[in-house]
């Protein structure tokens, strides 16, 4: 049993979990809270030493499950996701909340496991360990949030049942083999696996639950669900379907669309979310495009993204946590009192939309490039066009109407230590990975591919991005200047979840009335029916009916000669 625990780096964040959930000292929990994700990517890094040894199996009912399978792709998921727990454990250190605690380290250690899960079987486990760990984090957002959290469950364990399913018909396909590796799109099992990761990848008019559930979830929580879930989806379509043209294609529309809907989004957690969706597009197409080079982007492009992404869900946490609103509408002039935030903010900003000298900078460029060498002329327009579209909805939008714009009035507090030292840590990684001097080769060493050559300052990079930066700061000014942009605005903004938020919700009522007037339709044949048959009966047995008037008996005759019948058909039958 305690070799098994050993095994897998993520089952010690499970354990940890569990401990915390039994404990009632919330100081004794916040350490174990940042100790397990060191510990385990401690695990992590002896593991590597000797990968073909870090292998552990066992067999259960006959099917062998591979609860550890190491290599580099896993490496760099498992090193990400043990630092993002240590940067939310550090953020959420001042709540005293035993339930996000516990959440939040299982649902880490689900994730972490569900990495170096090595066949679809184990896969799922974990797969549905991280859903329904974290849908008490969405929970945790108070009383309007409990809708969003039963949709998000509702929606992981459709993501689960079609994983699972896919996985039994490809296991089936293969001779019984589940290994957790190149799947394609052969056979139907494929297709169902596809879909699944899908799901919790955000593919287009699959993609409503992350604007839906984070925005409503806990401050602390929100930053801890932008970091795994859509992360380890990300990582089952790297594992099992490189190099598959339709990914392309997905994860360009991917990147394109939220940028109209993030334009309009007055609640700026919804706006992260919708770029959210715009940077797994990114990666989503790096890996349909499969290239070794695709590949290195996808997985430093992951990296930066769940630092920098995390960093501006916790600015916009930290102002929640101070002013009660992430409303655009209601913000605005905070630099005066969180001017830390503010710059924190800034840097996440300039991290996500590529800045020289900041993270997606170095990661980012990689699988644009790759679309370039692979001759995607219309993916790679749609790849520069969300470029700059990033620029203008979290490059600019987010700090620009939560600090500055208008004035709100509000003078708060800057946000707590704990927080500060977050967000700073966070920014110092954004600023390390895009260094020129040692930084973004540190992490180009822990790709799955090493040995392909990038070099991301060169003259014509630097020129070509700072055009599209300009030209987006430049498109938002011009029509700030002349009225055009969109003014913020209290309303919700409605996506795709307009098929069950409005149209669902009156074809369920039209159905509802419908079913209503069939049953009354159906009561009224129904005892016009009962009445004319009883007056019918009435009228032919009574003793002024019809038959009373043949035989002077009436009814008693009639029901003799019924009974004298058939006893003389049972008797006729007992003698054959």
């Amino acid at each position: 049993m305690i070799d098994m625990i050993l095994s897998n780096p993520g089952f010690i964040i499970i354990l940890a979990g569990v401990v915390c959930a039994l404990l009632p000292v919330s100081q004794i929990r916040k350490a174990i809270l940042l100790i397990a994700p060191i510990f385990a990517g401690y695990m992590i890094y002896t593991a590597t030493k000797d990968m073909e040894a870090a292998r552990f199996a066992v067999s259960v009912g006959g099917q062998e499950l591979t609860l550890m399978r190491m290599d580099r792709l896993a490496m760099i998921w498992g090193y990400v996701f043990c630092l993002a727990g240590v940067l939310n454990a550090i953020y959420g250190f001042h709540e005293k909340c035993k339930i996000t605690d516990s959440s939040a380290l299982i649902y880490m250690g689900a994730a972490v496991s569900g990495v170096f899960a090595g066949d679809f079987l184990t896969l799922f486990i974990f797969w549905e360990m991280a859903a329904i760990s974290s849908v008490m984090l969405v929970w945790k957002g108070g009383e309007k949030s409990f809708p969003a959290g039963i949709r998000y469950l509702a929606i992981h364990v459709l993501s689960g049942v079609l994983l699972l399913a896919g996985a039994v018909m490809y296991g089936r396909a293969n001779g019984g083999d589940f290994t957790f590796g190149y799947v394609g799109l052969e056979n139907p099992g494929g297709c169902l696996l596809l879909i699944a990761m899908g799901i919790k990848c955000g593919f287009p008019f699959l993609h409503n639950w992350i604007q839906d559930a984070y925005p409503k979830a806990s401050i602390t929580g929100t930053v801890i669900l932008s970091a795994f879930t859509t992360k380890l989806a990300l990582y089952a379509l790297a594992r099992a379907f490189p190099g598959t043209d339709l990914l392309i294609y997905i994860g360009a529309i991917m990147t394109c669309f939220p940028v109209f809907f993030a334009v309009i989004e007055n609640d700026l957690r919804r706006v992260l979310s919708y770029s959210l969706n715009n940077q797994l597009g990114f990666m989503v197409c790096g890996i349909g495009l499969g290239s070794e080079l695709a590949m290195n982007g996808v997985a430093a492009h992951l990296a930066a993204d769940v630092i920098f992404k995390g960093l501006l869900f916790m600015s916009m946490g930290a102002v929640m946590f101070r002013t009660g609103t992430a409303k655009a509408s209601e913000l605005g002039g905070l630099f005066r009192s969180m001017p830390y935030t503010t710059i924190f903010c800034l840097i996440g900003a300039g991290s996500i939309a590529a800045f020289p000298l900041l993270s997606a900078f170095v990661t980012k460029s990689m699988i644009i490039t790759a679309a370039l060498y692979e001759h995607e002329w219309i993916v790679l327009a749609m790849l520069l066009f969300a470029s700059a579209g990033v620029m203008e909805h979290s490059g600019i939008k987010v700090p620009y109407f939560t600090f500055f714009s208008h004035d709100s009035g509000k003078r708060v507090k800057e946000a707590p230590v704990n927080m500060l030292v977050a967000m700073g840590l966070a920014s110092i990684l954004c600023i390390f990975f895009a260094w020129p001097w040692g930084g973004y080769q540190f992490l180009y060493s822990l790709l799955p591919n090493p040995e392909v050559h990038y070099s991301p300052y060169t003259g014509n990079h630097v020129v070509t991005q700072m055009q599209l930066l300009f030209a987006a700061m430049f498109a938002f000014a011009l029509l700030k200047r002349i009225g055009v942009y969109p003014d913020e605005k209290r309303a919700e903004i409605l996506d795709f979840d307009w098929t069950y938020r409005r149209l669902g919700k009156n074809i369920a009522i039209w159905i509802d009335a419908m079913w209503t007037r069939l049953s009354a339709n159906v009561g009224r044949l129904r005892k016009r029916f009962i009445d004319s048959a009883s007056d019918k009966i009435y009228h032919m047995f009574s003793p002024a009916g019809a038959l009373s008037s043949a035989a002077p008996s009436g009814l008693p005759a009639v029901l003799t000669g019924s009974m004298l019948v058939l006893t003389l058909f049972v008797i006729y039958l007992s003698r054959l």
